[in-house]
């Protein structure tokens, strides 16, 4: 599937909101680490606000190559990139506003909040997303 701006963000939004969201749930209630609270929400929020401008440049990329596609390593490249601007802003610098002062969050529940819901977030549109959405592959990523 090569993806068109708007499936991208479609595919984006529809992932962060399900996926995204479900596997934050036990890192908000504290199953998972030792500090509960919505910052795993915030951090959700920032990937998906983010990843809506991020994917303009992922798309000028995309149609740069010769064969326009977007293959699976370009998007593993994507989410390490993203984790590092994510982790910029909420930990290291603090330029993103969030509901826990930056030297109260632990940098190994970031980590694996973010891993995880990235995983699980590729996963899903490598696998589930062609089950439920099977026109989605051939209309550029658009659910809709």
């Amino acid at each position: 599937m090569t993806p068109t701006l708007l499936g991208r963000w479609q595919t984006r939004l529809l992932l962060l909101a399900t996926v995204g969201i479900f596997i934050s749930i036990p890192f908000a209630i504290g199953l998972i680490g030792f500090q509960p609270g919505i910052i795993y929400f915030w951090i959700i929020a920032y990937v998906a606000i983010f990843g809506i401008f991020w994917d303009i440049v992922y798309d000028q990329i995309q149609k740069r190559r010769w064969d326009r596609d977007w293959p699976a390593l370009y998007q593993l490249l994507a989410g390490v990139w993203e984790f590092v601007f994510v982790v910029c802003g909420v930990k290291i610098i603090g330029f993103l506003p969030t509901p826990v002062p930056k030297e109260e969050l632990p940098f190994f529940l970031i980590i694996l909040h973010y891993g995880m819901v990235w995983l699980a977030v590729f996963i899903a549109s490598q696998s589930i997303m062609r089950i439920l959405f099977p026109r989605w592959r051939f209309h550029g990523g658009r659910w809709l």
